[in-house]
């Protein structure tokens, strides 16, 4: 052979197995067969799924009388507010707020000097004009004895008569003087009028007063009333005259019944509400001034559903119940109004109708078109 001659070998052709393709085929097959069954039991589950054990109860209309409590305080049914007759300097002051005064108890005194000079005054004038009605009656009687003697004349006896009378007048008006004197003297104490609390005070020793100006205020003893700030719309719906109920709320063994005596005529403006005060008559001892009370009183009755409040969820932001249809045993979601909610029940004014099955337990587990199964039923 030549040097320059080469052999060329061709490489040998490799033709894909039989084998290989099969064993892909049945890799795919078994996927889909396994995925399949998987698919068939999630069904076979879901149609043997179990319905949700509730409760339920029927529908049942009932008289609704809701009761309203507010907080108010107990305040006196009336107020004076005493002052002196007489201005002057307040000379001293023996009552304060708080303190429990009897009628007739002196409260404080003005400086007595200025009505002291005015009593001697009219006492000296009442002198004056008793003696000048002693000069007069003596100098008539002697003109009326010369007189029927015939020693005299008519103008003369006329005029001592006239001097008599106008004596006569001067002494009236000094007496009547006087007694003002003495009654401004005791103007000069303040006294209590009827017993009762102090409540309040507003001078203070040495101060100037004038006449008419309020020194203390006293809250008389008696009934006292219990005064709430009521919303308008409460008031409307209030029946006429209602008994209220009034309790101590430091201590509710404490209470006593009352009548509305009192509603004010405007409605306050900053507050938007109505004062309304409530007579208590007897009040309890343990009922003081400005004790915190609490008032109960009942609505006018309405026709109601009530339920607990664990039958109530959501639909779309708006309470609603769960009703069951009795032909299917399923459930269906209902809205309804409320009307009140009270403790462990809610008050629904619409959207149910008596016998109607509502589900009161285990509605949290429920959705549309769910079966159920009723472990009890209420009335």
């Amino acid at each position: 052979m030549s040097r320059n001659a080469t052999s060329s070998v061709s490489p040998p052709s490799v033709k894909p197995s039989n084998f290989s393709t099969f064993s892909i085929g049945v890799a795919l097959f078994t996927c889909t067969a396994v995925l399949l069954l998987a698919g068939c039991q999630k069904q076979e589950a879901a149609e043997k799924k179990l319905p949700i054990m509730v409760r339920t109860e029927t529908v049942a209309m009932a008289d609704y009388a809701p009761r309203t409590a507010l907080t108010g305080v107990i305040a006196a049914r009336t107020l004076n507010n005493l002052s002196f007759r007489v201005g002057g300097r307040v000379a001293e002051r023996l009552a304060d707020v708080g303190q429990h005064v009897d009628k007739g108890a002196v409260l404080a005194r003005i400086d007595p000097q200025e009505q002291e000079s005015d009593l001697r005054s009219a006492q000296a004038d009442l002198d004056a004009a008793q003696a000048q009605l002693t000069q007069s009656a003596a100098a008539f009687e002697r003109q009326k004895t010369l007189l029927a003697q015939g020693y005299t004349t008519r103008r003369d006896y006329d005029a001592a008569d006239q001097a008599l009378k106008v004596a006569q007048g001067s002494l009236d008006a000094a007496q009547s003087a006087l007694a003002n004197a003495k009654q401004n003297l005791s103007f000069t104490e303040l006294k209590a009028g009827a017993a009762g609390v102090i409540t309040a005070r507003q001078v203070e020793t040495g101060q100037v007063v004038q006449a008419a100006q309020t020194v203390f205020t006293v809250a008389e003893d008696g009934d006292r009333d219990a005064v709430f700030n009521v919303q308008e719309t409460l008031v409307a719906r209030t029946p006429t005259s209602p008994a209220v109920t009034i309790t101590l709320l430091s201590d509710p063994q404490i209470r006593a019944t009352g009548k509305v005596r009192e509603i004010s005529p405007a409605v306050d403006p900053a507050s938007g509400s109505i004062r309304v005060k409530v007579g208590i008559a007897d009040t309890p001892a343990g009922m003081p001034l400005g004790a915190a009370v609490i008032g109960s009183v009942g609505a006018k009755p309405a026709k109601a559903i009530l339920l607990p409040w664990q039958a109530l969820t959501s639909s779309a932001g708006k309470p609603a119940v769960w009703i069951v249809d009795p032909s299917t045993g399923t459930v269906t979601m209902a809205p309804v109004e409320v009307l009140a909610f009270n403790s462990g029940t809610v008050v629904i004014a619409r959207g149910l109708e008596e016998g109607q099955s509502v589900v009161t337990a285990g509605g949290q587990l429920l959705s549309a078109g769910q079966k159920i199964e009723i472990s009890g039923a209420g009335r």
